[in-house]
């Protein structure tokens, strides 16, 4: 299995790990890409910047911070452990010739709802 680290910059955030996860992948086979966080999210769509900001402030509208949630007398973050539950926590992609099979708009993101932090992601192919 294979790792890429992750400093985050912001409460919630969107990085496009695509490039990252495609430098470690060989073979054929599929890939499994993990997120060991549990406020923490992978996501496959376009990177698209508006699409980026706009998957965040849907996410803060469906799922708002501070919104009275038990969790919350523990640590105050909530609103991140509900919203990585909506979005998953692993992918699972085809490998050909040591690339991904994404389509032509397709990317692999890591969301981030309760940074800065340092994470990890891993990645392994299954063949």
């Amino acid at each position: 299995m294979k790792q890429i680290e992750i400093n985050t910059s912001k409460r919630v955030e969107i990085i496009d790990i695509t490039n990252r996860v495609e430098e470690l992948v060989e073979g054929n086979g599929i890939a499994v890409i993990y997120t060991p966080h549990t406020t923490t999210a992978l996501i496959v769509n376009e990177a698209e910047s508006g699409l980026l900001e706009d998957i965040v402030e849907v996410l803060q509208k469906l799922i708002p911070r501070g919104a009275g949630y038990k969790h919350d007398r523990i640590d105050d973050n909530a609103d991140a452990h509900l919203r990585a539950c909506i979005l998953g926590n692993s992918l699972v992609i085809p490998v050909e010739n040591g690339r991904l099979v994404l389509g032509t708009w397709q990317r692999i993101l890591f969301v981030e709802l309760d940074g800065p932090r340092r994470r990890r992601v891993y990645v392994k192919v299954i063949e």
